[in-house]
């Protein structure tokens, strides 16, 4: 069963750039969705990018063209490269797992979350 762990997180001013890691132990590479999704108090779980073991990659709207999502394969990680956070992207972020040959960005078709990471970003 696969198992993810992610860091990375930390507080950065707008403007600025920060890059968070999932490390995935188990098989992530056959027909698998790794993805990132990230939730605000009071607000419900968004997804932000996934990728697929075919290497597409998806995202928010709302990151689109600021925000990275990478996978290394040899390490068996995944990483989200932020640039440009506004206040707004304030959030505990998950890496989360799930089987899959196609990757949609929906919380109910993965099945193994991290315990998250939280990322603050002051005005």
């Amino acid at each position: 069963q696969v198992q993810l762990m992610e860091s990375g997180g930390g507080s950065v001013q707008a403007g600025g750039s920060l890059r968070v890691s999932c490390g995935a132990s188990g098989d992530t590479h056959n027909h698998y969705c790794l993805a990132w999704f990230r939730q605000s108090p009071g607000k419900q779980r968004e997804g932000v990018a996934v990728i697929g073991s075919d290497g597409r990659k998806t995202y928010a709207a709302s990151v689109k063209g600021r925000f990275t999502i990478s996978k290394d394969n040899a390490e068996n990680t995944l990483y989200l490269q932020m640039n440009n956070l506004d206040p707004e992207d304030t959030a505990m972020y998950y890496c989360a797992g799930g089987p899959g040959a196609y990757c949609v960005l929906l919380p109910q078709l993965f099945v193994q979350w991290g315990q998250g990471t939280q990322v603050t970003v002051s005005s």
